[in-house]
């Protein structure tokens, strides 16, 4: 009986172990035939629409770009209920709650849902001779990220007509309505409490107030509530802390880092995008009296003075991911 038992067991292993294999090479077979028997661009597609360094870099698997409105059980799941702004939501939950709920969209607009490989291309605002003339290279990309009030009007040549999506925050965000893009989804970047509760005033028409910002908020919106999104503040922490790797806390003496919403908006087009490419993202911190922007009079001594940002970190940052392959710089 027992001697039954042991040949019975021994089969039974055997036919296991039979299947299984059986199953992993017909799976590579199926793999292979589907992919010998695709056009070569789809093949193409099929190999570089993925991409892992992205997720490598960012150490973990696909997140929720934008908040909604029950954003506790993300901020518990992601830490960030343990954290305050801008890398958690501790302390600023209500003003979320308010903010939110005024919000009908929170998710990426279909048109950019239905992209199967997209093609995403950063625009910066510092001023680079080589981004001159790129508007029309940079309008044929899939999606097109570009940052605060970095004008498009009158700018078109070197910046491109489109803007797919546009990253700001309170005191950066258009507010005069010759800027206004209807085919824009604005991603506001929320640094401080006072960020979410401007949102929640404007958007249920109170009166706002000004107080804690460092330069004075937009005092209307120009954008429809289905054009907003808030951007996860977990992706602020992969910026600063996996990108970047700037500390989790610093001295009293010195002032926190935080990253420029360039690098902000790159590792959001890591979260949605398969390939990555930049225009515009060169700061020259030896001239100190050469221009900031692609627009305005702001000199490089401005971001210089910034004891908020490591530009130099940044500098380099970029460099090694164009220098890797990671990205593409256009300029």
């Amino acid at each position: 009986m027992y001697q039954g038992l042991l040949v019975m067991r021994k089969f039974l292993f055997v036919g296991i172990t039979f299947a299984a294999l059986l199953h992993f090479m017909l799976h590579i077979f199926v793999q292979k035939k589907t992919i010998s028997t695709l056009p070569t661009d789809a093949v193409k597609e099929f190999k570089t629409c993925y991409n892992e360094k992205f997720r490598l870099i960012l150490n973990m698997s696909e997140i929720d770009p934008f908040l909604c409105q029950d954003i506790r059980k993300q901020s518990v799941n992601l830490g960030s209920s343990k954290l305050d702004l801008p890398y958690g939501t501790r302390r600023a939950e209500r003003f979320f709650d308010m903010a939110l709920k005024n919000l009908p969209q929170c998710n990426l607009p279909e048109e950019i849902k239905n992209i199967s490989c997209k093609k995403c291309v950063v625009v910066g605002e510092p001023k680079s001779a080589a981004q001159q003339l790129i508007g029309p290279k940079i309008d044929s990309y899939d999606i097109i990220i570009k940052m605060n009030d970095g004008p498009v009007l009158g700018y078109e040549d070197d910046v491109g007509q489109k803007t797919t999506f546009r990253l700001c925050y309170p005191e950066s965000i258009f507010s005069h309505s010759l800027h206004y893009d209807p085919n824009t989804t604005v991603v506001l970047l929320m640094f401080k409490p006072h960020d979410v509760k401007w949102l929640s005033e404007l958007l249920m028409h109170k009166r706002v107030s000004t107080y804690g910002f460092w330069r004075k908020p937009a005092m209307n919106l120009i954008y429809k509530p289905h054009q907003l999104r808030v951007l996860n503040p977990f992706i602020l922490r992969q910026a600063s802390q996996n990108l970047l790797n700037f500390p989790i806390s610093f001295p009293k003496t010195e002032k926190p880092k935080h990253p420029t919403t360039g690098i902000i908006a790159i590792t959001l087009a890591f979260h949605i995008c398969n390939e990555v490419h930049i225009a515009g993202f060169k700061y020259n911190l030896t001239s100190l009296n050469s221009t900031l922007h692609y627009y305005g009079n702001e000199t490089m001594s401005v971001m210089a003075q910034n004891e908020y940002h490591n530009i130099s970190a940044e500098q380099m940052f970029i460099r090694d991911l164009v220098e890797q392959k990671t990205i593409k710089n256009l300029t």
